[in-house]
């Protein structure tokens, strides 16, 4: 069962949070379907997204692989069942320049990608002013999935998530994953 049915989600962080971050995933109507608090100072992340603020029922957890690694690997972990959902890879020294993250299946094949959206823009984002919004498309098999779109804000980051509608709701939970990625590890670029 999927835990994010709908096809339009909202992720937001808190920018001005002292110690760590708390992300707020809200659906089209404006509800709360998910809430993740990121320690701060950890060596090894391990998010874990609930279905509450109150934490009482955890839905999946991102955990890394290793402790430092510029292509991190962070593995999707259903937390009902224990089923490693799949996996995404940061593509390391290529993400430098425009971002860039591999999805993997359950048995690390590749079955998708995630990039920034432009070459162009990526470069203007760091070397000139990070004040333009970053867009992220998504692809599973070649096909589009989902866009993420970051709104401007400066005091809060907020990702428009959009799904295409023949993706399988079963597949937003794995892809909100990689959401909450783009909030937590390439928005740690702004801060």
């Amino acid at each position: 069962m999927s835990h994010f049915p709908e096809n339009q989600y909202l992720i937001r962080k808190k920018i001005l949070k002292l110690l760590g971050g708390a992300f707020h995933i809200y659906d089209a109507s404006g509800g709360l379907a998910g809430y993740t608090k990121m320690k701060a100072f950890k060596l090894k992340e391990d998010l874990r997204m609930y279905a509450d603020e109150a934490m009482t029922r955890e839905i999946f957890s991102i955990k890394a692989r290793n402790i430092i690694d510029i292509s991190a690997t962070y593995d999707v972990i259903d937390s009902e069942t224990g089923a490693v959902l799949g996996a995404f890879r940061r593509k390391g020294l290529k993400s430098i320049l425009k971002d860039e993250w591999l999805i993997l299946g359950q048995n690390d094949q590749e079955i998708g990608i995630i990039q920034e959206d432009s070459m162009a823009l990526a470069l203007i984002r760091r070397f000139a002013t990070n004040l333009l919004p970053q867009t992220y498309n998504c692809s599973l098999n070649g096909q589009p999935a989902c866009t993420f779109k970051q709104n401007f804000n400066p005091f809060v980051m907020k990702i428009q998530v959009n799904f295409e509608p023949d993706v399988s709701p079963d597949m937003h939970t794995f892809l909100m994953a990689g959401g909450i990625l783009l909030c937590a590890i390439e928005g740690k670029q702004d801060n």
